[in-house]
Formats: C-alpha cells, structure tokens, sequence
C-alpha cells in the first residue's frame, strides 16, 4: 500500500501543484511543503512558479491572497473550515460602517482579512511591514486600520504624528498571551531573549528583546549569536525554529499559543484535495481586481 506521504508526492507531480504550509501549520505539513513561511510571502512565490494548482495549508483568507495573485492557477484549501479567530462575517459589513462614519480617511488593511475587505481598501500590510506603510501616508489624513488594533498600535508608535483609528479587536491567540506568563518564562530561563510577534499587546511588547513577524522571528533567531529564546507567537514556528537553529534552545512563552484552525490541516486533507481538485477558493473577479489594487499600492510602498 502506498504511503501516505508518498501518494501525496505523486499527486503533486502528476497536477503539477506546489504545496505551501503557513509556519503555525501542524510539522507533517510543514515537512511535506515546497515552501513554509508567512502567508503573504507563500502567495508570491506561488504566484512565481510555473505550477498549475496550489495547494494553500493555512487559513480562508490565506488561499484568497494566493488566487487573487495567481488567478489562471486553482487554488485549494485543503482544510475548508479553517476560517480565521480575528475575525468573522461581521467584519466586512462593520468596515463598511466605519468608512461610512469616517469618509475621507483611507483604510489601511492588514492581509489576514478577507478578499472582501482588502477590495476595499486603499492599501494593504503586513505584519512586517505596517509601520512602512503607515508612515508613507499623509499625516493629515485619518487612517482606518484593520482588523488588528494591536498591530495598528505598533505601527502607531513607529509613526508619530500620524492619526491612526484602529478597529477593536485581534487574534485571540496572541491577545491572550498573560504579562505573568512572559515574566515566568522569564524567570525560568533568565539568559533568554524574548521574540515576540506584534499582535501581542503593548503592555507585553515592550517586555521583549525583539518584536517582528513569524519570518522576522526566524531570522532573528538564526543571525543571533545569543543561544536562548523565549517565543511569544504560535508554536507551530518552533518547527522552523528548531530545524534552522538545532543548536539553539527555544521555550514557549505560552503552551496556549496554539491556533485550532491552523491545526485542522492532515496529509489526509492534503491528499484529497489532490486527488480531488477540491475544495477550491475562487475569488470573484470584481473583488480581486480591486484587491489587487490594495495589495499592488502595498508593494510599490515598501517593496515586500
């Protein structure tokens, strides 16, 4: 009988697919990807390859960003229920009331929203990348930021002067994450540098050594010459951690940092999405091409 991994790699052939896997993914996905990383990042280099399907293991909003930069390539999102916890069905209806209320302010958004939401802005970030595109902005304009307000407050303090409303709300993994929690870690290894990611609140980031995307985190930790980590993020990045730096120790900030939705991905999904072509995210085209847009005014900002 045909192992799992190896029927999944001859699929891959055979629908000349490419397999990307979000760093917070489960490590047999992450094993079996072409490309593991941050999910903006994935769907450019998708978009760059000559492959004819992608297979997206991550989140909704994840395989929406992949189609709407590769749309003659299907785009399959093996775990269909895997929506995201910073947001749901009210978001878009609820932006559209906040633009409403404030008419000439421009609407940054960050790229785990949904296509909807980025069709509707007028320029995207991400999480390495909003100060840069915040501070590129008129200072007399308002900027609406969304669905993020812990990442909007970091931009924030990166870009003095500038009048930024954030939407109230954020991921509830990082949101979570206690000062008690980092401060016991701490403790406990006390040569160790704290990475944190920029969801976390304010009052947390400003206990840490380095704040940054799950890629910034990694390459942190690999061009570090310290040999200690405490990580304030997912734990699926401890994979990518532990593969690049073995030599290196890395210690949870928090055993609760863990996403349901980014483990609902298994080779099983995986296999029949191959097999099967299905399921599929198809972004309309009215939608895409003005999130295009957002996304396009995004790199022309800051290049990435």
């Amino acid at each position: 009988m045909e192992d799992i991994v190896d029927e999944i790699l001859r699929l891959k052939r055979e629908r000349k697919a490419v397999i990307l896997a979000h760093v917070y993914q489960p490590e047999e996905i992450q094993e079996i990807a072409d490309f593991s990383g941050d999910s903006f990042a994935l769907s450019r280099k998708a978009a760059a390859t000559d492959a004819e399907v992608i297979v997206f293991c991550g989140v909704r909003f994840m395989a929406e960003t992949a189609n709407i930069l590769s749309p003659d390539k299907i785009t399959l999102l093996p775990a269909a229920d895997a929506g995201c916890q910073m947001f749901d069905d009210t978001l878009e209806p609820a932006v559209r009331q906040m633009k409403a209320e404030h008419p000439d302010a421009l609407l940054v958004s960050y790229v785990n929203t949904p296509a909807s939401v980025k069709a509707m802005s007028d320029v995207c970030c991400t999480s390495s990348n909003a100060a840069a595109v915040v501070n590129s902005l008129p200072k007399d304009k308002e900027i609406l930021f969304v669905p993020d307000e812990n990442l909007g407050s970091f931009a924030m303090e990166k870009c003095p002067g500038h009048k930024v409303i954030c939407w109230h709300g954020g991921c509830p993994i990082h949101q979570a994450l206690k000062r008690e929690e980092i401060e016991a870690a701490k403790a406990a290894h006390p040569g160790a540098l704290v990475l944190m990611h920029p969801e976390c609140r304010k009052e947390l980031r400003d206990l840490a050594d380095y704040v940054g995307s799950t890629t910034g985190i990694i390459k942190y930790a690999v061009e570090s010459p310290a040999q200690e980590f405490i990580i304030a993020t997912e734990q699926g990045v401890m994979y990518e951690l532990t593969e690049r730096c073995p030599e290196k120790k890395f210690y949870m900030a928090s055993r609760r940092m863990l996403c349901v939705n980014m483990k609902k991905t298994n080779l099983e999904k995986v296999r029949d999405a191959l097999k099967t072509l299905e399921p599929r995210v198809i972004v309309p085209p009215e939608i895409r091409e003005k999130a295009t847009a957002a996304l396009q005014r995004m790199l022309q900002i800051t290049g990435k």
